[in-house]
């Protein structure tokens, strides 16, 4: 027996497919009465589906101009993996969509049949993701106008605020947009420069599109760019530090395209260089390796540890 739960789907599939349909097409194309159509609209409604209809001559059920729902079919597992990527949007740094989260979500949930629904709540409820620490918040807005450029293969242009605190207006042809150790970077073709050039999305400002266009070049894996060149791009401090570790054992603990490992030939252990915005979590990171840490610049980082030594030293004494 044909369930008539699928049937009330089938009748905003069939709204969405030809925009127009008369109670008769639906009750002929259905296999059921004009009555039991019109129960299959008011579901419809009370799912919260602006399903509206015109009577007379001509009349017709159609759904409300410019609302459009993806298909709602969903397999136990689709629904899971939706679930999930809504709930992990909320540790990608992009705050200002978490309304749209809960409005997709809900939305989600009001139209899975009860048990998904369940399993749904259930995962909210359960589920705990936690942010990176070193997350970095970005606008929503700038990361959409980036990804609606290099869709439409338009010149984005923005102003770019550099490690040094210095503003340039940019034109770049985007080729791709990656998120990667909780930052946005979009990596494209700098027009000034006439080179591959990689920009975080927390130094973007007042993006635009240009009335130029461009061809993105077929192929181009921005994550593995990203990944070959982010140890080396601009930051503030040239981090190289020494660790009592065999550098099999260093190159477990650290993302491979943050960090530059190399065995030290004479003292044993690991030499790692690297470049980092901000020095006291990166600290704090090599302080949880559990081994002996020498640092050989930046001095700042020496200043960083003692810091952090005086903290650890005040929190052994007893309260007051």
């Amino acid at each position: 027996m044909y369930d008539p739960s699928m049937r009330v789907l089938t009748v905003l599939e069939l709204l969405q497919a030809q925009g127009r349909v008369t109670g008769a097409e639906l009750a002929r194309r259905l296999e059921v009465s004009p009555r039991t159509v019109q129960r299959y609209i008011v579901r419809l409604q009370d799912l919260g589906i602006p399903v509206e209809s015109t009577r007379g001559v001509g009349g017709a059920y159609h759904l409300k101009p410019g609302f459009r729902l993806p298909p709602l079919m969903f397999t136990g597992e689709e629904a899971l993996a939706l679930a999930l990527g809504l709930h992990a949007l909320n540790h990608l740094g992009l705050t200002a969509l978490a309304p749209a989260v809960a409005g997709a979500g809900a939305k989600l949930s009001r139209t899975l049949p009860h048990p998904l629904r369940e399993r749904m709540r259930t995962l909210e409820e359960a589920v705990q993701l936690d942010a990176f620490p070193w997350t970095v918040q970005t606008d929503a807005e700038i990361l959409s106008a980036l990804l609606a450029a290099m869709q439409a293969e338009q010149v984005a242009v923005f102003t770019y605020r550099s490690h040094a605190g210095e503003n340039t207006r940019r034109e770049v042809e985007v080729y791709g947009v990656v998120h990667l150790d909780g930052r946005w970077y979009a990596v494209g073709r700098c027009l000034a420069r006439a080179a591959l050039r990689t920009f975080r999305l927390d130094r973007i400002a007042e993006p635009g599109t240009l009335d130029r266009t461009f061809t993105r070049p077929g192929g181009f894996d921005a994550r593995a760019y990203l990944r070959s060149t982010l140890p080396f791009v601009h930051a503030p401090f040239d981090v190289e530090v020494w660790l009592d570790l065999p550098v099999q054992e260093a190159a477990a603990r650290f993302a491979p395209w943050r960090v530059s490992l190399e065995a030290d030939a004479l003292r044993g252990g690991t030499r790692l260089r690297c470049k980092r915005d901000v020095l006291e979590p990166f600290a704090a990171l090599l302080l949880g390796l559990g081994c002996a840490v020498a640092v050989h610049h930046p001095p700042e980082l020496r200043d960083i540890f003692g810091g952090l030594a005086a903290r650890a030293s005040a929190a052994q004494q007893p309260p007051a």
